[in-house]
C-alpha cells in the first residue's frame, strides 16, 4: 500500500465540480478505500473594497490543479481502478508525470504546496493583499484625521497599516492608519 498525493491537471474554474465529480465515483464503484482526499487548495485573502471596508475573499492557489490523495497500488506504472476514476473524470485533463504514469508529490513539494496551506499542516492565516504603495495618495475615512488627505509614505502589511504623511496645520505630520482607514485618493 502506498498512500501519497498527486497534482491533476483540471480545466480551470471546474476544480470543484471535479472534486465533487471524483469523490461520487469512487463510492459509487466501491474504491474509496483508496482515494482518501481530493483537495481544491485555496487561502483567504484580505482585501480592500471601497469605503475602507476589508473583505476576506477565497482564491484557488493553484487554477487548474487539485491534489488527490490516493493508493495506486504497489506498481505505479500499471494503471489501477484508483487510476483510472481520476483520469477519466470528466473536466480532468491528466495527472502531472507522464501521459501513462502519475508521479507523486516529492515530500518538499507536499510541504510547500499543501502544508502551507493547513492541508497537511497547521492552518494558514488569512494573508494580506497591499493595494497601497508608497507615494500613493490617500484619504482618510475615519479616525481623528478623518476628510484628510495624504500621502503613503510607508506600508506595513504584517501588520495592516500604513504610515500617511498629511498637513497639519501647514505642516507635513507622518501618522500611522489602519488600511481599513484610508482609500484611495
Amino acid at each position: 500500500m502506498s498512500i501519497e498525493w498527486y497534482a491533476v491537471h483540471t480545466y480551470v474554474g471546474h476544480e470543484d465540480k471535479v472534486k465533487a465529480n471524483i469523490m461520487s465515483r469512487a463510492q459509487t464503484l466501491g474504491i474509496q478505500d483508496r482515494i482518501y482526499q481530493v483537495v481544491v487548495p485555496s487561502e483567504e485573502t484580505v482585501e480592500h473594497a471601497a469605503g475602507g471596508k476589508q473583505e476576506v475573499v477565497k482564491r484557488k492557489s493553484f487554477p487548474g490543479y487539485i491534489f488527490v490523495q490516493m493508493d495506486l497500488g504497489d506498481n505505479p506504472d500499471e494503471p489501477n481502478e484508483a487510476w483510472e476514476v481520476v483520469r477519466y473524470t470528466p473536466g480532468v485533463t491528466g495527472f502531472v508525470g507522464t501521459a501513462s504514469r502519475a508521479v507523486p508529490l516529492t515530500p518538499e513539494e507536499e510541504q510547500s504546496m499543501l502544508g502551507s496551506l493547513g492541508i497537511t499542516g497547521a492552518r494558514a492565516t488569512p494573508k494580506i493583499q497591499v493595494t497601497y504603495h508608497a507615494g500613493d495618495t490617500v484619504q482618510v475615512t475615519s479616525g481623528p484625521f478623518a476628510d484628510f488627505t495624504g500621502i503613503v509614505s510607508e506600508v506595513n502589511p504584517e501588520r495592516g497599516t500604513l504610515k500617511v504623511l498629511v498637513s497639519i496645520f501647514g505642516r507635513e505630520t507622518p501618522v500611522e492608519l489602519d488600511f481599513a482607514q484610508v482609500v484611495k485618493g
